[in-house]
């Protein structure tokens, strides 16, 4: 087995997980405070998902004795756009997927058969990510901006909802 360039592969898709948290966490945000309370949650799930693959792969590596690399691969790109976020996601998650069963290929052939299947176990992961983006962005196209308003009403019904805050009483 090749440890090094199994720990060299990890170490490149903790990158690009480091920065799918970042850029969906930023995301999150945004559509939060533009009331899109149920794409804000998407991306916040997402985000937690993509923390835990990070430490799926870190695992990995420090069992390959090596070093983990906690530097993300790209900053935060800001988009404030439902449309352009669902699409950078898409194409984030499409491109997380085709990398990693190429790494996993890779891990193969330098017969790393645990770093092999931890790819594949992420593919699977990113194209469900993918097809729930892939899902909102038909969403989005089907209903146009009525599907954001809904979004709207929705978290106005759960501040609206709210029980009233307790009296110091």
């Amino acid at each position: 087995m090749k440890k090094d360039k199994s720990i060299e592969l990890l170490n490149k898709a903790v990158a690009d997980e480091l920065a799918a948290v970042h850029q969906y966490m930023y995301f999150h945000f945004h559509c939060d405070d533009q009331g899109f309370v149920l794409l804000s949650n998407l991306f916040k799930r997402t985000a937690i998902e993509e923390m835990m693959h990070v430490e799926r792969l870190a695992d990995r590596i420090l069992f390959l004795k090596g070093e983990v690399e906690m530097k993300p691969a790209v900053e935060v790109t800001k988009i404030h756009d439902v449309k352009a976020m669902l699409k950078m996601a898409a194409e984030m998650e499409t491109q997380s997927a085709n990398d990693y069963n190429a790494w996993a290929n890779e891990c193969a052939q330098n017969a790393d058969s645990v770093s092999k299947k931890v790819f594949e176990l992420l593919v699977e992961e990113e194209e469900r990510h993918f097809d729930q983006y892939d899902k909102e962005m038909e969403n989005l196209e089907n209903y146009g901006d009525n599907y954001l308003a809904l979004q709207s009403i929705e978290r106005s019904k759960t501040i609206t909802g709210a029980p009233p805050a307790a009296s110091g009483n």
